[in-house]
């Protein structure tokens, strides 16, 4: 039987993401440890820029502050309740200022993947 797992806010642990852990940082919330499909996740980005290639189909919800997705010469520029779609294979920058996003992607085992590749 599967069980639903319940991510308190007290009790989420954040991590350093990209070169500052001052200005970003995420916490993993759903791997292939609990999911053999989907993984997600919070992520909080303030005066940075992280440039990053997506492996994966990318789902991104703004839950506070101002979140940037740079792609290209595009900018997508988001407030809470604002959602993305980004595709695998997207060349991106992960922007914010004061930003708290919710993140969802697919493959959740995209790491494995890449390597076998």
């Amino acid at each position: 039987m599967v069980e639903v797992v319940h991510f308190k806010r007290s009790e989420r642990v954040f991590e350093p993401y990209g070169d500052d852990p001052r200005r970003a940082t995420i916490s993993r919330l759903v791997g292939p440890e609990l999911s053999t499909t989907m993984g997600a996740g919070i992520a909080r980005f303030d005066a940075c820029s992280i440039a990053w290639t997506v492996l994966y189909d990318e789902l991104i919800v703004t839950l506070e502050g101002r979140f940037r997705l740079r792609v290209g010469e595009e900018v997508f520029d988001t407030v809470p309740g604002d959602v993305l779609w980004v595709p695998k294979g997207t060349e991106l920058a992960y922007e914010g200022e004061g930003a708290t996003v919710f993140y969802a992607l697919d493959p959740v085992d995209w790491r494995t993947r890449t390597i076998k590749a």
